[in-house]
């Protein structure tokens, strides 16, 4: 199974989820945001897969200390716009594996689909 983990290195929940799956053998790809950016393309086709709203990471500290001029009345496209300027704004891990996209690290929604 080819599987493709996006994230930042030091991220607590990317650390998580990259120790599961290596404790289950798992091979992956890990594309790290803070070195390699996030690409628009995939940002949109991953909205069009589970919506940009589920990709949006709201809670974290980068979204929170944006101005209201930039967090306010979002869309699709403004949304992944300021995923593109600001990855730690990207929910964390997304991976993609053969049967879709996983957002987020939840063990149980992990193992079903992986």
């Amino acid at each position: 199974m080819t599987l493709t983990m996006f994230g930042i290195a030091n991220c607590d929940t990317v650390k998580k989820a990259r120790t599961w799956l290596e404790a289950r053998g798992a091979e992956y790809a890990f594309h790290d945001y803070k070195k390699a950016g996030a690409d628009p393309a995939r940002l949109a086709q991953w909205a069009g897969q589970v919506g940009w709203e589920r990709l949006l990471n709201r809670a974290g500290t980068t979204f929170r200390k944006l101005p209201p001029a930039e967090t306010e009345g979002l869309d699709e496209g403004r949304a992944i716009a300021l995923m593109v300027a600001n990855p730690s704004c990207i929910k964390r891990p997304v991976v993609e594996h053969p049967g879709g996209l996983l957002v987020g690290f939840k063990p149980e929604e992990w193992a079903a689909a992986l």
